[in-house]
């Protein structure tokens, strides 16, 4: 029993290394993928869900033990010494803008292991990916140093563009190309960044982002640091021009890789943005801010009018998630407490709704073997489950009442209305031009469903074979939709996590 007593106090002390656990625990796990005996890769499955399960279950358990709610400051902190020649510390840690995406990250990335069950060539090897995509994201929310945050980011660009082009479609090469010239391409506006604050704070210890908020830079100096970040970040946000890689990748990944860009890539840009642009460079943020609203605005009309001509059904989700993203820039640039929850809790919305969408989009895909919108038809009699569910994400894309879309858009909006730093014209005609948005939405998610489900297309394709949901897929699909809903119930779940945080960006940002 005094054993027992004893490691009872190790796991339940905050002096536990939680967070190097939780970083390292996929990777390192799954590396032992291969040493598996190969049989029918049932074994590799079912290893790689207990691995992303044991993971989900260590960081629900490090919140729900470990984070307080109402506490602002980095929580579970480490700090190790890691490269002594240059200075560089081993620093994680998380608070109340990080733990949502870290929590996000577990579900999705779980729910998308288990949807690529069917991937049967090359099984231990993209298993492995996954697993590895798995650790660099979690790494990203949690590093609390600039040059760490930096490493993470790149190490996630390597298991993705092999996931493309190994496991995706005919265009998988051209797709994989054009994704790693665009994020690499922005990496090194990431690398430029890092290094031109490591060598302007050489008299700091580390590229800590808590000694970084209390620095203070050359206004000139400080808008080509922004500038240099706000490129990188565009790129995974993505901010128009600098999309044109996702509709390709989504296009041509398999779905549960689709998962994990939709869910969590997308997602880093969007955090990168809070935690680096706005928290660290505060004055030059809000230079830039006007800029951000009006690239916002633009971005969610013209993603949504070029995704009601998309034909290609991936194609189509991929241009939603560019349109649903613009809340979050427009969140962002807004700088009121209102706007920046509702980003926030955009980027959990958005991450569970075109993770299910392009879920929903693949498993399709696999029974009626037809992606282009005019092709289809009529898919409702025989799949009727699908059609259930695929009409539920798309009223939840469509910011209906009651889901968690709605909730998200409508903090957006009134964090814009209630703005003490714009005048009332350029915010009723944001407001205006963000409501046409909202409008566009309907019009390609209907339409979606109308070509898909109505008609009677499919049934004039001989000797089809068509079957339902099974048991897998349908208890992923109500596993994400039950916090789609839960969270347009009880948004404050997710607000309650950011508002403390979002109080001291805001304040770092105007008082600094």
């Amino acid at each position: 029993m005094g054993f027992l007593a004893q490691v009872y106090l190790v796991f339940t002390t905050k002096n536990f290394p939680w967070l190097t656990i939780i970083v390292f625990l996929p990777v390192s796990a799954g590396s032992l993928i291969f040493f598996l005996p190969h049989r029918g890769n049932r074994i590799i499955r079912w290893y790689t869900i207990c691995i992303c399960i044991l993971e989900l279950l260590l960081i629900t358990y490090s919140f729900c033990y470990h984070f307080q709610s109402d506490d602002p400051l980095i929580q579970l902190a480490e700090d190790y010494k890691w490269i002594n020649l240059f200075n560089l510390h081993w620093n994680l840690g998380i608070d109340g803008l990080s733990i949502g995406s870290v929590l996000l990250t577990g579900f999705i990335t779980t729910l998308a292991t288990l949807a690529a069950w069917p991937v049967t060539r090359e099984s231990r090897l993209f298993h492995f990916l996954m697993l590895s995509m798995y650790s660099a994201q979690i790494g990203s929310f949690s590093s609390q140093d600039l040059f760490l945050f930096f490493i993470m980011w790149e190490l996630e660009l390597i298991p993705v563009y092999l996931l493309l082009s190994m496991w995706g479609g005919k265009k998988r090469m051209y797709s994989a190309t054009k994704f790693i010239l665009y994020t690499a391409g922005g990496s090194i506006f990431l690398l430029m960044g890092v290094l031109g604050l490591r060598l302007y704070v050489s008299n700091e210890p580390t590229l800590d982002f808590e000694r970084l908020i209390n620095q203070p830079y050359p206004i000139p100096l400080e808008i080509l640091f922004y500038i240099a970040f706000f490129i990188s970040f565009a790129v995974k946000s993505p901010i128009p021009p600098l999309h044109t890689w996702l509709p390709n990748t989504h296009g041509e990944a398999h779905y549960s890789t689709c998962m994990l860009l939709a869910g969590i890539l997308l997602k880093m840009g969007a955090y990168g943005l809070i935690r680096i642009n706005m928290a660290l460079l505060s004055h030059a943020h809000s230079i830039f801010s006007p800029w951000l609203l009006i690239i916002g605005t633009i971005q969610i009309i013209y993603a949504a009018s070029t995704s009601s001509g998309q034909r290609n059904l991936k194609k189509r989700i991929a241009y939603s998630s560019v349109s649903h993203m613009g809340f979050i820039l427009i969140g962002i640039g807004s700088l009121t407490d209102a706007g920046l929850n509702g980003a926030i809790l955009q980027i959990i919305s958005h991450g569970f709704i075109g993770a299910a969408l392009f879920f929903l989009a693949g498993t399709s895909y696999d029974r009626i073997r037809l992606l282009y919108l005019n092709e289809m038809g009529g898919a409702a009699i025989p799949m009727p489950k699908i059609f259930m569910m695929f009409s539920s994400f798309s009223l939840a894309s469509l910011a209906l009442p009651g889901m968690s879309g709605f909730v998200a858009e409508l903090v957006v909006l009134w964090g814009i209305i209630t703005s003490q730093k714009y005048l009332v014209m350029p915010k009723i005609l944001i407001t205006f031009v963000m409501a046409i948005g909202m409008i566009l939405t309907p019009i390609y998610s209907l339409s979606m469903l109308r070509q898909i489900f109505y008609g009677y297309k499919l049934f004039n394709v001989p000797n089809s074979y068509v079957f339902d949901f099974g048991p897998r897929e349908l208890f992923i699909t109500i596993s994400i939709f039950l916090p789609v809903i839960g969270l347009g119930i009880y948004p404050d779940f997710v607000l309650s996590l950011s508002v403390d945080k979002v109080e001291v960006i805001l304040a770092n940002f105007f008082y600094r």
